[in-house]
């Protein structure tokens, strides 16, 4: 189900240089979830490469190659006293090889194609599920890279058993992922978790008016009290309110409480992505939500999904503006 890296992993994707100290080299390993408990770092980084839930939502294929990725790019940068990678344990991977071997053998001309994908996610989701309960019943936080937004039910649903209580959840993103409880994939994950229990109050952050639906809209207008959201072209088009002004906003309806932090690079402009935008937010402002927070103390777990190197407008950027983003979360 997991698949631990060792020392020997991280220096296979690093680069040494005379002189230098790079992440690959610095970072932490471990061989079990037991050794968690006795380490001081309080990151704990996994991959989760598959995209099965992104292709039983309709969506484009790639983002699980975001893992293999980010980890070339990460591997290789710097470790000094500003960007410290020692801070983070490099857990490894969840084994998905067999869901996505079962997906590849699956014919899109099946009448049930997308309902055979939605079981497969369902088996993700209890492997994810399984790990962020141990990761977060250990006082660690999981930063987990993905993979499709269907991880986020994993995600919810492991922290909230860890913590015998529902809990909140950001969600940088333009899309709700709020959709209607059907067969599971990326567009559902939030739905359920709040439909089980696991999700009490959710804020999606920079919404795109265009592709959400009224039938969405409506669904939400029903628990307003635990479901809220701020427009991108409030923000960003026609100034209603700043970016600052947002960030305050979200954090005062989910952060009192334990909450997980989710980031959807869909939402990112021009990033090589399962639903790549042409309109969003830029790199730079989603390191600052990212580092905004991260920092608060209830933040649980930090999930990076949807990224899909297979688009990407120039090769690399999708891992290196995933090691950006990690860098945010474990610098001083």
């Amino acid at each position: 189900m997991l698949k631990f890296y060792s020392k020997k992993k991280l220096l296979a994707h690093t680069n040494p240089r005379n002189g230098e100290l790079k992440f690959g080299q610095a970072a932490i390993t471990v061989g079990s979830l037991k050794e968690l408990k006795d380490k001081p770092q309080q990151y704990v980084l996994l991959g989760i490469p598959e995209d099965i839930g992104v292709r039983a939502n309709s969506g484009k294929p790639g983002a699980s190659k975001a893992w293999e990725a980010t980890l070339s790019s990460l591997c290789n940068i710097q470790q000094t006293q500003y960007c410290q990678a020692h801070n983070v344990i490099v857990l490894g991977e969840l084994d998905c090889s067999q869901q996505m071997q079962q997906a590849e053998t699956l014919k899109p001309s099946d009448t049930h194609y997308l309902e055979k994908l939605g079981e497969l996610v369902t088996q993700i989701d209890h492997m994810v599920t399984q790990v962020i309960e141990k990761i977060v019943g250990q006082g660690k936080i999981p930063i987990i890279i993905g993979g499709g937004h269907n991880n986020s039910f994993g995600n919810l649903k492991g922290a909230s058993k860890a913590l015998e209580k529902s809990i909140n959840c950001i969600n940088f993103d333009a899309h709700t992922d709020f959709r209607a409880l059907e067969h599971r994939h990326s567009g559902n994950g939030f739905s359920y978790a709040a439909e089980e229990g696991f999700l009490n109050k959710y804020f999606i952050f920079g919404l795109h008016r265009n592709y959400t639906s009224q039938a969405v809209f409506d669904s939400m207008a029903e628990v307003s009290d635990t479901v809220q959201f701020s427009f991108f072209e409030d923000i960003s088009v026609k100034n209603k309110k700043t970016f600052t002004e947002a960030l305050q906003e979200a954090e005062a309806f989910c952060t009192q409480q334990p909450f997980g932090l989710e980031i959807d690079l869909d939402a990112v402009a021009n990033m090589g992505s399962s639903a790549m935008t042409p309109s969003g937010f830029s790199l730079e402002e989603c390191r600052r939500f990212l580092h905004y927070f991260s920092a608060k103390k209830t933040c649980t777990y930090i999930h990076i999904c949807e990224g899909a190197p297979n688009r990407e407008l120039f090769p690399g950027q999708v891992g290196k503006a995933i090691a950006y983003l990690l860098s945010d979360v474990i610098s001083e």
